[in-house]
């Protein structure tokens, strides 16, 4: 992971929703959850989503993530249409292409901090002995080299999240999404994750879009936008 990408100059969106609708349905009924939703993210932006819950601010994540897909209008990101890809290849680029960042880490107990984030290597073609010196690279940028060979469950909340955004990083993708990140923390430690993500961003020119409650968490976004009952308010 260099610091390059931070000096390149924005061309254009790395995110483009163009005119997004998402509809589920329940029997007959019909749920829109977000309802002709454009938004553009420029290369290095740093953009807080909020809203009240049942807004349709993790929905629209998910979106630009690829792990669900719109009823109708257009997702790009990096330059493909996400809408359009196979499962198999929405795989293949959402492991190049974009860091996940959850509420509650999602680490797997059994493994150490190292082998969590070393996890979204193995769809890489990378050596072994690569996979693990990109793991302690990414453990070094968050502060827990230190702490390669703990378990979850003999970390911090804050050092587990750190753990978790190392592994958002590893296969250095232009885009991170996190979805409530300081939510299951206490505000020591929310300060602290919200610190580093602003550092991904300025110091390694990383794209962020956060979903977050908490304005204090917002107010370290560069943008702001909010969804209301699925349409984006000015």
């Amino acid at each position: 992971m260099s610091a390059e990408a931070a000096r390149q100059p924005a061309a254009g969106p790395i995110v483009d929703v163009r005119n997004v609708r998402k509809v589920y349905r329940r029997d007959a009924e019909e749920i829109v959850v977000l309802n002709g939703i454009n938004v553009q993210v420029p290369n290095g932006e740093f953009l807080a989503l909020m809203g009240p819950s049942g807004s349709g601010k993790t929905t629209l994540l998910n979106l630009i993530a690829g792990i669900d897909r719109p009823t109708s209008g257009e997702v790009i990101v990096a330059g493909t249409d996400v809408g359009r890809l196979s499962e198999s290849e929405l795989a293949r680029w959402r492991s190049h292409n974009v860091g996940f960042i959850f509420q509650f880490y999602n680490l797997i107990p059994v493994l150490t901090a190292l082998e969590n984030v070393e996890l979204p290597l193995l769809l890489t073609s990378l050596s072994k002995k690569e996979r693990r010196e990109r793991a302690l690279t990414a453990l070094k940028v968050v502060g827990l080299a230190d702490r390669a060979g703990h378990y979850p469950r003999q970390l911090s909340g804050g050092q587990e999240q750190r753990v978790a955004i190392a592994r958002a990083i590893v296969a250095d993708p232009g885009v991170l999404v996190a979805d409530e990140p300081t939510g299951d923390l206490d505000a020591k430690s929310a300060e602290e994750i919200l610190a580093l993500m602003e550092s991904l961003n300025r110091d390694f020119g990383k794209t962020i879009i956060m979903v977050t409650h908490d304005p204090r968490a917002a107010e370290k976004a560069h943008t702001q936008k909010h969804l209301e009952k699925g349409v984006l308010k000015a």
